[in-house]
Parts: C-alpha cells; sequence; structure tokens
C-alpha cells in the first residue's frame, strides 16, 4: 500500500497524526487552564468526559493515532538508518541549516512517550479507566483536582513534567512546520512562515503547559484542593450516586443537598451504626448488608483523606493591660 510502503506516503502519515495530536495538546492545554481559572469547573469536565460513548470513541481514536504516529516514526527511522548504512557515522558535525530536534526527532518521541506514560498512570489510569471497570476507590473518578493533589505533591511530578514539556517543545516546534513540508506544502515564501507559526503555538502551549505544572505544585502543597470549600461541597456531592444505588434516592438527596459537615456526620453516624456487631447479626440475612457498608466505608475514607489538620494558632504577644495602645 502506497501509505506504508513509499517514502512519501509514511511521511504524509506523520504529517496527518501529527496534526490531530498537536490539536489535541492544544485542548488538553485548554483544558488543564480552566482546573487553574475555576478548579469546580474542571471537576465538571472530568466528569463529562468520563466513562461515557463519546469520551470513549474519542479516547480510542486517539489511542489509535497516537500508535499510528510511533509505529510511523520507527518504520521512517529505520528506513533512514538503512539509506545511510555506515556513512552516518563518518559525520562529526551536522550542517547549520539542520535543526536539532530534526536529527533528534526519534530521541524526543521516546521522551514525550515516557511522560506520557507517566501521565496516564497517574491520571487516565484512575479515572476513566476505574469508571469503565466498574471500580471506585477513596477518590471519585470525576474528582480531577484531588488526583492533581495527589500527583504534584510528589516532588518528583513537576520535574518529570517540565523535562518533558521541554522536549514537546522541540518536537512539537520542528514537526509542526515539516508535516506541511511533507506533504509538498515547502515553498520558500511559506516554510519561514510555518516556521515562526510552529515556534509561536509550541512555545505558547508549553509555556502555558509549565506555569500549570507549577500552580498544581503550589497548591497540591498547600492542600488548596482538599480545603477549598466549593471543591469540599462539590467532592460530597460526587458520593450521591452511590448512596442513590445502595440506599435509595431519598439518601442520596440527603447526602447531596446537606451541607459538608452535616453530610460528614451523617455519613460516619451510620456507619458506626451498620458497623456495630448487634447490626451486622441484624443485618446478616440482609444480602443489600455488604454493599451499604462498603459504600459507607468509601465515603467515610474519602472524608478521612479531606481532612488536613489545622494550622497551629499563631503566637500572639500578651496584651498591656495597663497601657492597651501598646
Amino acid at each position: 500500500m502506497w501509505l506504508s510502503s513509499s517514502s512519501v506516503g509514511r511521511k504524509f502519515v506523520m504529517a496527518l497524526t501529527g496534526a490531530c495530536l498537536v490539536l489535541f495538546v492544544t485542548f488538553h492545554c485548554l483544558m488543564n487552564a480552566v482546573a487553574i481559572c475555576w478548579p469546580a469547573a474542571y471537576n465538571s469536565v472530568c466528569e463529562f468526559l468520563g466513562a461515557n460513548w463519546y469520551a470513549l470513541g474519542a479516547s480510542a481514536i486517539l489511542a489509535i493515532l497516537f500508535i499510528i504516529h510511533i509505529i510511523y516514526a520507527v518504520m521512517l527511522t529505520l528506513q533512514n538508518r538503512r539509506a545511510r548504512g555506515n556513512d552516518r557515522y563518518l559525520v562529526s558535525k551536522r550542517p547549520k541549516t539542520v535543526e536539532w530536534s530534526s536529527q533528534n526527532m526519534f530521541v524526543l518521541g521516546v521522551v514525550i512517550l515516557a511522560f506520557l506514560v507517566v501521565h496516564l498512570i497517574q491520571f487516565w489510569a484512575k479515572m476513566q479507566l476505574q469508571e469503565i471497570r466498574g471500580v471506585h476507590d477513596v477518590i471519585p473518578p470525576a474528582a480531577g483536582t484531588l488526583f492533581l493533589q495527589e500527583a504534584f505533591s510528589l516532588v518528583w511530578t513537576p520535574i518529570v513534567y517540565i523535562i518533558g514539556f521541554i522536549a514537546l517543545w522541540f518536537h512539537f516546534n520542528h514537526g509542526f512546520w515539516s508535516m506541511f513540508q511533507s506533504i509538498g506544502w515547502d515553498n520558500t515564501r511559506w516554510i519561514p512562515r510555518l516556521r515562526t507559526i510552529g515556534c509561536w503555538w509550541a512555545s505558547v502551549v508549553v509555556v502555558l503547559f509549565i506555569a500549570q505544572a507549577i500552580v498544581f505544585t503550589v497548591r497540591a502543597h498547600e492542600d488548596y484542593y482538599k480545603t477549598d470549600p466549593v471543591l469540599r461541597l462539590q467532592y460530597k456531592e460526587m458520593l450521591a450516586p452511590m448512596f442513590e444505588k445502595d440506599f435509595g434516592p431519598d439518601a442520596a438527596q440527603a447526602i447531596g443537598m446537606a451541607p459538608y459537615d452535616q453530610a460528614e456526620q451523617m455519613v460516619r453516624g451510620t456507619y458506626s451504626q451498620l458497623k456495630n456487631p448487634e447490626a451486622a447479626t441484624y443485618f446478616a440475612n440482609d444480602p443489600e448488608y455488604p454493599a451499604r457498608v462498603a459504600t459507607l466505608e468509601r465515603a467515610v475514607a474519602l472524608f478521612d483523606y479531606l481532612e488536613v489538620a489545622a494550622p497551629e494558632p499563631l503566637e500572639m504577644e500578651p496584651a498591656n493591660v495597663a497601657n492597651p495602645t501598646k
């Protein structure tokens, strides 16, 4: 087939899949910006992009594009090595007209792939994958800000992300204009323009990514995502579907409508009652009892996770009773 057997066809596939990935990276950058400007809305976006058919379809298409991009990158790299043979070892310096990123696109791609694996483990595997499996751990899959808390509270996370973003800049910057060159749009008038556009586009996206990583790290170490009142209410409301399934709509409505502290008291009180040995004996023949206890355990675990030690009070100098103005 022409797209896989010829060099031109392979470069065309690389250009097409690369263009789709550029658009996705840009969308992801904008989505992360929502997490900074409006964290609660970010959680709503995460819920919208959960295990729904459209989100799963988009994820599958994106995965296919990425895999094709990798396969064709390997094919072109091996093809170029075979074409040059031993001559590639005779070149000690690259021509000034050849960019460093041009000669290291494959290595940059490997770095980005390693970064992507880390990112998928920290987020996708704990969010959409958990919904697909029907598994709900302590943190609800839609609570994207809590997964930011988990990831960026680790010391090494921002370091790995910034390294990945730098590699992405080089790969993005060169790949943007070269994909137009691959499809024949390589005249001397447009290539300089496309180089400039690609440089600006890659720079804006990567600078935003790095800024986001810094903000996420600072907020995670401040426990912002655990203590923000709006987010805590949102996390509490995420428990409602579980309670509706195991306790009925009235219980779900009570949890969803109650203030955070009141909902916590309700959950802990009900859990304490059902875990009582007498209750366990009474409900021994109830087939729904284990599921209800498990739901309460997950809810209590979430409230425990959100508990953050209150800061120690500031030490105040004793007031001067004789002269209060001092």
